[in-house]
């Protein structure tokens, strides 16, 4: 295998910049760059030494290198740490020297490819490298370490067990089909496919959450003109990001911004106020109101306390369940304006359906109810405790797994033949060894890792 390099750390001048050289040359390539008095071959493995980085006679630099023997590297092979000052000519000189003696230049993700590929890591683990480098938030750092670790895997491995052990009963059937014997109760498979079913659903139905924590869990403030939505905004931001102003429908388009709490990053989406109106614009931004409530995981229903009534709580929900469903979002009631009131009505001390909570935008007063609110759904979610799908691969293919599994059952219910169900169990296996690289191909490999940065 060819002997590559690249810069990994990012574009642009810095204290220092990194430049990985990994293969079966990279040693004797990097040799010839420091003086014999370095004694680079005798270093010892994973352990950082001070040299200077030369042309021939002329200096280039002083550097920091670390070897790494395989396998005992991040790709499985010979591999080469420089570190140099972050000069931008530095960084091009070395890398020139480096080709000139024979490295090649390395294609995006081609190290966490070679780490794949030279069994240091599944497929899941390779994608949450990805994963680990664009997290923006603690909560997707802690998503993609557990599948790094292995978590998702682990999961997976389950399945493919049990779907190991079904395809055994069922092929054990075939090869006594003249004796007429039976290995597995019909009714104890369909048990069993049921609960795979279910695993292999909740799998599939927590892709949105995982992407929601990858992007920001959207929320959606909705109501009134008026009633305070933007200021909410540039409370929770603390910035001015919406215009505030005592005129109906200021806000005319969705405004986004995402902020974080307690290591979960939210994406808010102010929206245009919900009336009835003649202006084309503001009835284009009352149609994008509805499509964010529809695309939010939790809706700020923000009411004027001043002026609300139970009935147009009731009248407003109605008619934004009649545009979206959401029986499965979280929908909290958000009182605005208490610095305008000297107390809280009584019809709306308890509200029996919806959490409640009281608050005055303008003067930040307990504001901080929503933070507690957004953290409390997270909590709820324990999405740090369970398995989510967060890649777009995995997901295309645990749906495929979920039909493929309907289409099993449908067979043990009409009593198709044991060869023809035993076929469909194999394509689950081959699907679940497409998720974790044991089936694969370059094509898919290519797709993947093409969308690495250049250096990992």
């Amino acid at each position: 295998m060819s002997t590559i390099c690249s810069i990994s750390t990012s574009p642009g001048i810095g204290a220092i910049a990194v430049i990985r050289v990994s293969g079966n040359d990279a040693f004797s390539i990097v040799n010839q760059f420091f003086k014999p008095e370095t004694n680079f071959l005798d270093v010892p493995a994973n352990r950082a030494k001070y040299a200077e980085f030369y042309d021939g006679t002329t200096l280039i630099d002083q550097v920091v290198f670390v070897k790494f023997t395989a396998p005992h590297s991040y790709d499985g092979e010979d591999m080469v740490e420089i570190s140099c000052h972050g000069s931008l000519f530095i960084q091009k000189k070395i890398l020139e020297l480096l080709l000139q003696k024979g490295c090649r230049l390395a294609d995006p993700g081609e190290f966490t490819m070679r780490a794949f590929m030279n069994g240091k890591m599944d497929l899941p683990q390779a994608e949450a490298v990805a994963d680990l480098i664009d997290s923006q938030s603690e909560t997707a750092h802690q998503l993609a370490v557990n599948q790094l670790k292995g978590g998702f895997s682990h999961k997976i491995a389950e399945l493919r067990e049990r779907f190991v052990q079904l395809a055994a009963l069922l092929e054990l059937e075939l090869d006594f089909s003249e004796e007429d014997v039976e290995f597995a109760d019909r009714t104890q498979m369909m048990e069993l496919l049921h609960t795979l079913k279910t695993e292999v659903l909740r799998l599939v139905e927590s892709f949105r959450l995982g992407q929601a924590v990858k992007s920001g869990i959207p929320v959606a403030i909705v109501g009134k003109p008026n009633v305070g939505k933007s200021t909410l905004l540039n409370a929770l931001l603390g910035d001015e990001r919406a215009i505030v102003s005592n005129i109906p429908g200021t806000t005319r388009d969705t405004v986004e911004d995402t902020f974080s709490v307690d290591g979960t990053l939210f994406r808010l989406i102010d929206t245009a106020g919900i009336r009835q109106s003649n202006d084309e614009i503001e009835r284009f931004g009352i149609e994008r109101t509805f499509k964010s409530v529809a695309n939010a995981d939790i809706i700020l229903y923000l009411v004027d306390i001043n002026t609300v009534t139970t009935n147009e709580v009731e009248n407003e929900l109605e008619l934004i369940a009649q545009q979206t469903d959401i029986s499965s979002k979280k929908i909290v009631l958000v009182c605005n304006k208490i610095d305008q009131t000297k107390e809280v009505p009584s019809t709306f001390e308890k509200w029996d359906r919806l959490e409640t909570i009281y608050l005055s935008a303008k003067y930040n007063n307990n504001v901080d109810a929503v933070c507690k609110c957004l953290s409390q759904f997270v909590a709820e979610q324990r999405i740090t405790e369970n398995t989510l799908l967060t890649n777009a691969r995995h997901y295309d293919i645990m749906v495929k797994i979920a039909a493929d599994i309907e289409t099993v059952e449908e067979g043990l219910r009409t009593q198709l033949p044991t060869d023809l169900v035993a076929v469909d169990v194999r394509g689950i296996l081959d699907k679940l060894g497409q998720l974790t690289g044991v089936i694969t191909d370059n094509d898919i490999l290519n797709t993947i890792f093409g969308k690495f940065c250049i250096g990992k």
